[in-house]
């Protein structure tokens, strides 16, 4: 449904979910001047506790009376329901008062991250928010709590059952989508099947179909080898399965343009001319590396093959900037939080 058809569809009109991330990291300082910014823009329900927001703001210098939520939730909120305000609290009160310091990596802050995780997959499965925007948490921290996840997309995959989750990066220059994510490199060629290439591109066109309203996408896959292998010179993975993955696909994929593949260092200078809308990365840093020269700021982590829209910002918990939050930049959150918006409206109108 376009728009025009459903006027009353607006961005204020979106709940969205925002966990603080670590504790201890910059996702609290950011959590709080990002609000300021996007005032008016959606309801936000703010996952997190209540103390280390206060030790956030009061840091920040932001007056007590200019801290506040409409509501704050504690215990059984969500078998009490969640009302329509612009910004409410959710506070676990999971943090240790006593022993806190912003900046310092430990297991019980890698603990409430995740609790901030299943309280928003709560308020998600009973449809009392839209969508999620997650601040990043500390995978030394978590596995240090016990997790066995190592980030995001891996206990969100878990959480809903979905085994195809694509890891998307953006900014205002590109769309990456990662067929590997965090694995060392020396594990990369190994975890490249025909399956998996083949899935992460039918999803990847499908989002942007459907979330970024791209009627006729196109798609660019690089190789994994320097000069995308030289047809077999440099490796075999080229001709092996990349080829055959892409020549398959693109019987199935009417109106969708799939090129490649190509050596990274083309494929994503073409992509930054505007030729293609979305590249396919094989392994972390051959998106990162570009996404972080180009444009940091706008910077965003998308989740797709979720019931429901999932971004984060693109950097980490900067724990080194923790302690002087005036320093952090909110920027890259704001993007996501507006991407979120976005396409969460995108799949409301289809």
């Amino acid at each position: 449904m376009g728009l025009r058809k459903n006027p009353t569809l607006k961005s204020s009109t979106i709940r969205v979910g925002l966990t603080i991330g670590d504790p201890a990291g910059i996702g609290p300082a950011i959590t709080l001047k990002a609000l300021k910014m996007l005032k008016g823009k959606a309801h936000f329900t703010v996952i997190g506790d209540s103390f280390v927001l206060a030790k956030a703001a009061k840091a920040l210098k932001i007056k007590p009376r200019n801290f506040s939520f409409s509501k704050i939730l504690r215990g059984s909120f969500l078998d009490r329901g969640i009302k329509s305000l612009p910004t409410e609290l959710v506070d676990l009160n999971n943090v240790k008062r006593k022993y806190f310091v912003f900046g310092r990596i430990s297991a019980g802050n890698g603990k409430a991250s995740l609790e901030y995780l299943d309280a928003a997959v709560e308020l998600l499965k009973k449809k009392k928010i839209d969508c999620l925007v997650t601040c990043p948490i500390s995978k030394e921290a978590i596995k240090l709590a016990g997790s066995k996840f190592s980030g995001h997309t891996e206990y969100l995959a878990d959480k809903f059952n979905r085994k195809d989750l694509i890891m998307m990066l953006a900014n205002d220059r590109f769309k990456f989508s990662l067929v590997t994510r965090h694995i060392p490199l020396k594990n990369v060629c190994r975890k490249i099947t025909r399956n998996a290439l083949e899935s992460n591109i039918l999803n990847t066109i499908k989002g942007l179909k459907r979330l970024f309203l791209i009627r006729n996408p196109r798609v660019v896959v690089c190789g994994v080898n320097p000069h995308a292998s030289d047809n077999g010179v440099i490796g075999v993975e080229e001709l092996q399965v990349i080829k055959p993955a892409i020549a398959a696909l693109r019987k199935k994929c009417r109106g969708a343009t799939i090129a490649g593949p190509l050596s990274s260092d083309v494929a994503i200078s073409r992509a930054a001319k505007g030729d293609f809308d979305c590249v396919i990365a094989l392994y972390h840093d051959q998106a990162l590396i570009p996404l972080k020269l180009t444009d940091f700021d706008s910077g965003i982590n998308f989740t797709l093959g979720l019931p429901f829209v999932r971004t984060s910002p693109l950097h980490g918990t900067a724990f080194e900037l923790a302690n002087k939050p005036t320093l952090a930049n909110p920027n890259s959150l704001i993007a996501a939080v507006k991407l979120a918006i976005k396409c969460t409206l995108s799949r409301k109108r289809n």
